[in-house]
């Protein structure tokens, strides 16, 4: 593969970062031996030494040759500042010249600091080679009259040199050369105190971040602020921190960045260190010396309250950590503190002013990121685009990841790149890994890291209240673990209330269930992979070890499996199976199963041996079930969930009074459901019964209006269920009522004592006589009359003060189907009046004034609308 590169990596190096973190000397000092070697050097060597300052100084005399040695070369390049003494007979020195060519051109290449000293000469001969330069360059010309390349190069590293900010003895301290040195030492001291960190090689999308967060520390406000930068491992928060700290450390008094906070405080006397080194960095002293955590903390406060300091702690997952460092009242007013961390509930305990949460990066910046590690350009050269585009939809925006994968394709062909995504999809790189495990390992218990596994494994995509009952009936304690696995950014919830994860955070848990035993799929804890589960089903080489199992095939498949390939699993909690069929007795099932989710169940009814005493969630829908048990079932109280949703032969429900703990019923579409049997008033617990599209359900029994605790009731599309009963008033925690496309002509006058209703809808419900009856008999009774309208609601419902939203749409509401208190209603916030036959809202809907979204579309006689409230949004 042929790289083509467009610019050099050093272009795209953001301005305050440098690229070299590994100098060999802080000074390399530059000089003629001849005239300053035993006064003016010597003085300003040990001074420099004695302030802690690490200096390379060439004490030979007597070198040969007219070309530098190479450890005088590694010596140039390996410091960070470059000091030139200019005096008068240094231009004589063909050596110095020389040196000097080197240390210019290293200015320019690895942006190394170079200082110009005018030791008794004007700095107008240095840059013009006039006065005493003149001479020595009348000599170099004519001794190499035939390379006067080389005296040219000389001549442009003297003028560019010369023109450079340094000192010039004549005119600094009256001439006296102690207190110029001081001068000299004072200034270099703070300039390599104020050496910027390494950000990155290639810095893609930092500097927006940076921006973000500058906006929330304030700087040169007098106050004292703590920032929290969080997010998961990889993300990039470090890199993020270090530009921080580059952009504002010259503005304060003190500044000190810790690295890697973390893995420093687990070594012997490590919070102690950290302390020395806080000290150390704002004093500008290495005498610091710490005898204890606690007399640290009171040195700390005791020598830096009054200082307006910078201070970073980059990767903190412990809040002694912190304590042992920092809080916000060590210091002076105008001081930042920023920390770095994966752990939301940390930046809760310090109260910190903000927090910034590090997204992962758009395609367009992940493409530039990993192209220029790839391929050292912005963008993918020729025929790779599109197998890029694949490698950096894989790694989800994640730097870490974009980086490791693009150095490691870096210079391969099309065959090893198409090789390698390949392995991805199974075996994730060690290296991307490694980092995102920090946070697992940092997990506190084994529940927390089974909860992460179960989710990576099975559940994301599925609703956290629906995976929490699963998991609490496990044991694992499921809404605290959940809740710290999001604040250390393993774990998310979509705003629709589903688990989503990382793809890369999941492959990490996925590659932890398999490191143990990668060619032995039965040994593991879970199987997610449909051939490693097809394989162990069909070879029955399952063990104890298995906890979780998923196989999904199609509604087409005539793949059957004997039941005894589970005989081994018996340890098995978590079972999902699409569209399997099971030859032989279910008594080898596990008798731990927790939840057991199979979509297209074969059968005609569950058989009695197997054993469901501990499930928690059945889900069965799409089944064959004509009813759940045939024989009177055991007593299952752990069960929370019953789904058997589109399970279209299901002509009765269970027995419920088996069921005690039961809080969820989901029946949707089972269309030859004919009755709900009575014992469904006794459930205590039940919050949730869904019944839509129950087409042969005519009616609930009266023990149904019973249910204290119900909150959702969904009854929309049981076309032949004409009413609900009187008591409906009674089922006082409904909070939700969807009545949609049903036969009831009449809501009973009760429901106005919901005082939790939010949410009722009963959209298509036509609200008179003439939609129940044939068409027919109404000719029959009065072929020039119409029909009396019945109206579908009371005519008042004041009391319902919690609803929120009502839906009437398609109702053939006349002029007094319309509840006269409409404006009583004050929590309403939508109103859907579609496609009714009203002529005017007699009512005043003004009062509404929490009313955003009115909808009157297709209200063909509709002629008049009295005034609106004005929180309606158009």
């Amino acid at each position: 593969m042929v790289i083509k590169t467009s610019r050099s990596p050093e272009a795209i190096f953001s301005s305050s970062s440098s690229p070299r973190s590994n100098w060999i000397y802080d000074i390399f000092l530059c000089f003629r031996g001849k005239d300053t070697r035993k006064n003016f050097i010597d003085h300003l060597y040990f001074a420099l030494r004695d302030a802690g300052i690490k200096i390379f100084k060439d004490d030979n005399e007597l070198r040969r040759g007219q070309y530098l040695a190479s450890e005088l070369i590694r010596a140039i390049q390996g410091s960070r500042i470059s000091i030139i003494v200019f005096s008068r007979n240094y231009a004589a020195s063909r050596w110095c010249l020389e040196e000097l060519a080197e240390i210019m051109e290293c200015r320019r290449t690895l942006q190394q600091l170079v200082l110009p000293i005018f030791y008794d000469v004007e700095p107008s001969d240095v840059r013009n080679q006039t006065g005493c330069f003149a001479e020595a360059f009348t000599k170099h010309e004519k001794h190499y009259l035939l390379d006067m390349d080389k005296v040219l190069k000389w001549r442009r590293a003297l003028c560019e040199a010369a023109n450079l900010s340094g000192w010039d003895l004549r005119k600094t301290a009256d001439g006296h050369e102690a207190k110029f040195i001081r001068k000299i030492v004072e200034e270099i001291s703070r300039e390599l105190n104020n050496i910027h960190l390494f950000i990155a090689l290639y810095p893609v999308g930092v500097d927006s971040h940076v921006q973000d967060i500058t906006f929330g520390l304030t700087i040169g406000a007098n106050d004292i602020r703590m920032v929290g930068i969080l997010g998961m491992g990889g993300i990039g928060k470090t890199t993020i921190a270090k530009a921080i700290y580059n952009q504002f450390f010259h503005g304060l008094e003190g500044k000190s960045f810790f690295s890697n906070v973390r893995e420093t405080s687990k070594e012997p006397r490590g919070q102690v260190h950290l302390q020395e080194q806080l000290l150390s960095d704002i004093l500008k002293t290495s005498e610091i010396k710490i005898s204890s955590v606690d007399r640290g903390i009171n040195m700390i406060k005791e020598r830096l309250c009054n200082k307006a300091i910078l201070l970073i702690l980059d990767d903190v997952d412990r809040m002694e950590q912190v304590n042992a460092i920092c809080r916000r009242d060590w210091f002076g007013l105008g001081s930042r503190i920023i920390i770095t961390t994966r752990d939301e509930h940390l930046l809760k305990e310090l109260e910190v002013d903000s927090v910034y949460r590090v997204t992962t990066m758009n395609d367009i910046d992940s493409l530039e990121l990993f192209s220029w590690h790839a391929f050292r350009n912005s963008y993918p050269i020729e025929d790779y685009t599109d197998l890029s585009r694949s490698v950096v939809a894989y790694c989800g925006g994640l730097p870490l990841a974009l980086e490791v994968l693009g150095s490691f394709l870096f210079s391969r062909s099309m065959l090893e790149w198409n090789s390698a995504l390949d392995k991805l999809k199974r075996i994730p790189r060690e290296q991307i890994q490694n980092k995102l495990r920090i946070s697992f390992d940092g997990l506190s218990d084994n529940t927390e890291k089974d909860i992460f596994l179960d989710i990576s494994c099975f559940f994301i995509g599925k609703d956290i209240d629906y995976v929490v009952k699963i998991l609490d009936g496990c044991g694992f304690f499921a809404k605290i673990g959940i809740s710290v696995l999001i604040q250390r950014c393993l774990l998310k919830v979509s705003e629709t209330n589903e688990f989503t994860m990382h793809d890369l955070l999941r492959d990490m848990g996925r590659e932890i269930v398999r490191e143990k035993h990668p060619n032995e799929p039965g040994k593991w804890s879970r199987l997610w992979l449909h051939e490693d589960a097809f394989d162990i089903l069909t070879k029955h080489e399952g063990t104890n070890a298995v906890e979780g199992l998923t196989l999904e095939l199609t509604s087409l498949s005539k793949m059957n499996f004997n039941s005894e390939a589970f005989i081994k699993m018996q340890r098995l909690r978590l079972l999902q199976l699409d569209h399997v069929r099971l030859t032989g007795d279910y008594k080898y099932l596990s008798k731990e199963l927790r939840w057991l989710c199979w979509h297209g169940f074969p059968l005609k009814f569950i058989p009695n041996d197997f054993y469901p005493r501990n499930l928690v969630v059945i889900d069965l829908q799409y089944s064959n079930l004509k009813k759940v048990w045939e024989s009177p079932m055991q007593l299952l109280e752990k069960m929370k969930i019953l789904n058997l949703s589109h399970s279209h032969y299901l002509s009765q429900t269970p027995d419920f009074s088996k069921l005690s703990n039961l809080e969820e019923l989901i029946l949707e579409d089972c269309t030859s459901l004919l009755e709900v049997h009575h014992s469904i008033g006794d459930l205590s617990n039940l919050v949730l019964v869904n019944l839509k599209d129950c087409k042969c359900l005519k009616s609930l029994p009266r023990s149904f209006y019973k249910l204290k605790s119900l909150e959702t009731l969904i009854l929309s599309g049981c076309s032949k269920m004409h009413n609900l009963a009187d008591n409906l008033g009674e089922m006082e925690s409904l909070t939700m009522l969807l009545a949609d496309r049903t036969a009831i002509r009449q809501v009973p006058f009760s429901i106005v004592q919901l005082k939790n209703l939010k949410y009722l809808s009963l959209y298509g419900c036509k609200g008179s006589l003439s939609e129940s009856l044939p068409s027919l008999f109404w000719s029959w009774i009065s072929p020039r009359k119409s029909p009396k309208s019945v109206n579908l609601l009371p005519a008042a419902l004041g009391g319902l003060n919690s609803l929120t939203h009502l839906c009437l749409w398609d109702c053939n509401l006349s002029d007094d189907g319309i509840p006269t208190d409409l404006w009583n209603l004050c929590s309403l916030k939508t109103l859907d009046l579609r496609c009714n036959s009203f002529e005017s809202l007699s009512t005043s809907l003004g009062g509404l004034s929490k009313l955003q979204d009115l909808r009157l579309d297709r209200c063909r006689k509709l002629k008049s609308i009295p005034d609106l409230p004005a929180s309606l949004i158009f």
